[in-house]
């Protein structure tokens, strides 16, 4: 069974559709520069990749789930 790295999923996951990474696991020494590095590996040449890596983003989960549970719709 053949195990593929995060930039692998990553990779797979956006070529489908935009995605967003946060998070704790983040928040690890060069992530954003090793990411763009092995995605852009992966991508057709001229792909434009953009790694953005605001502070807050250890935040974010808790934040989007706390905005979602303060939703009147969320209670139905």
């Amino acid at each position: 069974m053949g195990l593929t790295g995060i930039h692998e999923k990553v990779y797979n996951s956006i070529m489908k559709s935009d995605v967003d990474i946060s998070g704790c696991s983040t928040m690890f020494p060069g992530i954003a520069e090793r990411t763009s590095k092995e995605i852009t590996a992966l991508a057709p040449i001229n792909t434009k990749i953009e790694v953005i890596t605001p502070p807050e983003r250890k935040y974010i989960t808790w934040i989007g789930g706390s905005v979602l549970a303060s939703l009147s719709t969320f209670k139905r």
